[in-house]
Parts: C-alpha cells; sequence; structure tokens
C-alpha cells in the first residue's frame, strides 16, 4: 500500500544570534510522508541543507512525545500548529495539504529572547517557579500515599493544574505576553493541597513579583493562552491565583 505523501514550500525564520538580524528563508519539503509529524519533516529538511553545505534550522525537541515542553515554535502564526491540545511534536504532516506555504517562527515575546532561529531563552519560566514554585518543608522519605486524606475534588484539581508542561505557549499566543496561565497552574496546584499550605501567602506574591521583573506582561483574560495550551489547562487557575493574591494581601503575610 503506497503512503501518501506531500510537498509544502516552508518560510522559515533564521537569525544567527540574539543580536543578529532576523529573516524569513524560503526551503522546500517535497514528496513528505503524511505520517510523520511536523518534526521529523524538519529533520529531512535539514539533511538535505546539511548535504547542500547549508547551516540547518535550529529548533528545540526532547522527549518528541508530547510530555517535556522542550518543542516550540509557531505555525502560520498559532503556536504549536492548527491543532488544539498538541505540542508541535506530535503535529503529523496530514493535517496539512500538498502545496501549502508554511510560516515557521519562533515564540515571540520579550521574555523569550531568541537564541538561534526557532530557539528562544524560556529560562525566566524557570526563575518564576525558582521564586516560589515549590514545597520547602523537609519531607523525609516518601510517605504512603494516603498517609495525609486529601478530598477527591482537591486532589484532581491539583492533577489537572500539574499537567503543565512549561512550553511557554500561552506566552507566545498572548497579545500582553502573559506567563499568568503558567504561573496560575503551579499556585493552583500547590493551593488544592495540604502541602502546600504553609507558603501559600508568600508564594503567590513571589511569583507574581517574579512575573513582572522578567518582562510578562499582565493578564488581560484574552484566553488565547487556553485556547492554544497543549494541555488544556484551564483558566479558572488564573481565578484561583487572582484569590490567592487577594487572600496574601487581606492576611498581610
Amino acid at each position: 500500500m503506497n503512503k501518501k505523501t506531500i510537498s509544502i514550500t516552508l518560510k522559515v525564520w533564521r537569525q544567527e544570534g540574539p543580536k543578529a538580524e532576523g529573516r524569513l528563508e524560503t526551503h522546500e519539503a517535497r514528496n513528505i510522508s503524511t505520517d510523520i509529524s511536523f518534526l521529523e519533516m524538519l529533520d529531512i529538511v535539514n539533511d538535505g541543507l546539511q548535504k547542500a553545505d547549508i547551516e540547518p534550522i535550529a529548533f528545540e525537541s526532547n522527549c518528541r512525545e508530547g510530555i517535556c515542553g522542550c518543542c516550540g515554535a509557531t505555525i502560520d502564526g498559532r503556536p504549536h500548529g492548527p491543532r488544539s491540545a498538541t505540542t508541535l511534536c506530535q503535529l503529523h504532516m496530514r493535517h496539512f495539504r500538498d502545496g501549502d506555504v508554511i510560516f515557521v517562527e519562533p515564540f515571540r515575546a520579550t521574555a523569550f529572547p531568541i537564541i538561534r532561529d526557532l530557539v528562544v531563552d524560556r529560562s525566566a519560566l524557570d526563575r518564576i517557579i525558582q521564586a516560589g514554585g515549590y514545597v520547602s518543608v523537609r519531607t523525609g522519605q516518601a510517605p504512603d500515599a494516603n498517609a495525609i486524606p486529601i478530598p477527591k475534588k482537591y486532589a484532581e484539581s491539583a492533577f489537572r493544574s500539574a499537567e503543565c508542561i512549561g512550553c511557554g505557549a500561552c506566552t507566545a499566543a498572548c497579545p500582553n505576553a502573559s506567563a499568568s496561565l503558567f504561573a496560575a497552574a503551579k499556585i493552583a496546584q500547590l493551593a488544592a493541597l495540604p502541602q502546600g499550605h504553609p507558603e501559600r501567602e508568600q508564594r503567590v506574591r513571589a511569583m507574581a513579583s517574579r512575573m513582572d521583573q522578567e518582562g510578562f506582561g499582565p493578564c488581560s483574560k484574552h484566553y488565547e493562552c487556553h485556547a492554544v495550551c497543549p494541555k488544556q489547562i484551564g483558566v479558572e487557575n488564573i481565578n484561583t491565583m487572582n484569590r490567592e493574591n487577594l487572600r496574601s494581601a487581606f492576611l498581610g503575610a
């Protein structure tokens, strides 16, 4: 049985370094199997570029299973491409048509400086977590799963929030380049669990302050963040973060 193939034209952002001037380059991808992923297609294009002694396109990837959050680029202006609840590495070529012209660009945000081509520095997200997205109490050995009774609705809420993979698509889609959905997911996760309660007041203030320091914008509830999130993190987490912020201000912690 013959596999279906397509040929497409790529308009790819190329930029040699953070201070270099960027540009769009045109590259052809011919006879590409529709069974492969978008990143595998880029691998094939890069093989051709290397054979022609042309610098390959720089892009990020790691697990290629949609769980690490490393991959990230905008496809025709949408982070991770046209499919909802899908990372770039899970986007398959069957979702494109023969003859398509596809624009591939890096995530655009002040807090995500471009390193090279499609690779951006997203370490600002790590610094938000370092500011307070953790539990610092000494836990010793791992306790039994049922040692601390947690109502089912709170456990499920925490698990849903913990699904965030930190890919940065929410920031790239937001007109304000906000990291609110990312930070809110961690704040809501820990606020739902008793282990997170001792530090909840200082956590939300520290993480919100770090977002401002890193140059992320405010949330104005456009909700593009949820629309492009590959894990469909709910915007109700942002409401939880706002409540936690008010709680912190009221308690004066």
